[in-house]
């Protein structure tokens, strides 16, 4: 019975994601849902993003958390419309939360959706909230071994960010152990992405620049967003490593 019960609320989550989706994709927007361990670096990220991306496209963002507003004031301070959603304690976003938090978005407005889920790599990968694209960000402080622990959240990423590499000099973590576990996950699409010591400042997750280099692509998706996006979107202007 209970397998039953927790198989209806996936596939009714589903049919929302898919609505959600469906929103995306007729307004020409592309969805990117950030998943990661309570400080891994996911705000941070996200605004390194937006200050390369702000004079080129036109973003929105959708923040949750279980309590307070202040990721969602951080992003707001860089002029982006941003809705916080506050779980109250659960987990995870759903797709019901960002359908309804998208009815306080212009969709009409913006080109890419930054979505930062709830901090937990457990709960978030079994909730398709309707993004195109999945992107895991890792912490180097938070251990080698957590691709083995919760290996759905690294199987459902379009890419993986390895984040907070400068401080491996304080950590047992061995950066290729780090990339082996990840790409003995992946089958399709593999996307590593290391980040150094100024990731957070420089640079951020953007979209793919003509001809930045061989080592900036990692993932392509063909639209039906507006074709400058679609080319692709997980990418930076400097590696320290190459994306493997």
């Amino acid at each position: 019975m209970e397998v039953t019960v927790v198989e209806q609320i996936l596939k009714a989550n589903d049919a929302l994601a898919r609505a959600n989706r469906a929103r995306f994709d007729a307004a020409g927007v592309l969805a990117l849902n950030f998943i990661g361990s309570p400080g891994a670096g996911k705000t941070a990220l996200l605004e390194a993003t937006v200050a390369p991306l702000q004079n080129e496209y036109r973003l929105t963002c959708i923040e949750g958390d279980p309590y307070t507003t202040r990721d969602a004031e951080r992003i707001g301070r860089l002029g982006v419309p941003v809705v916080q959603i506050n779980t109250r304690g659960g987990c995870h976003l759903d797709a019901a939360m960002v359908g309804q938090a998208l009815e306080s978005l212009d969709l009409g407005g913006a080109d890419l959706l930054l979505i930062e889920n709830v901090g937990n790599l457990l709960c978030p990968s079994q909730y398709d909230l309707g993004e195109h694209l999945t992107v895991a960000v890792l912490s180097v402080a938070e251990g080698a071994d957590k691709p083995d622990k919760y290996p759905a959240a690294f199987q459902r990423a379009a890419a993986v960010i390895v984040n907070k590499v400068d401080l491996l000099g304080m950590t047992d973590v061995n950066l290729e152990d780090v990339t082996e576990r990840i790409r003995a996950l992946r089958t399709l699409c593999p996307g590593f992405c290391p980040l150094g010591p100024d990731g957070r400042r420089d640079g951020g997750v953007g979209p793919l620049a003509e001809g930045a280099g061989p080592h900036t692509p990692v993932i392509r998706r063909e639209p039906p967003v507006r074709p400058a996006l679609g080319q692709a979107i997980i990418a930076r202007r400097r590696w320290t490593s190459p994306c493997v």
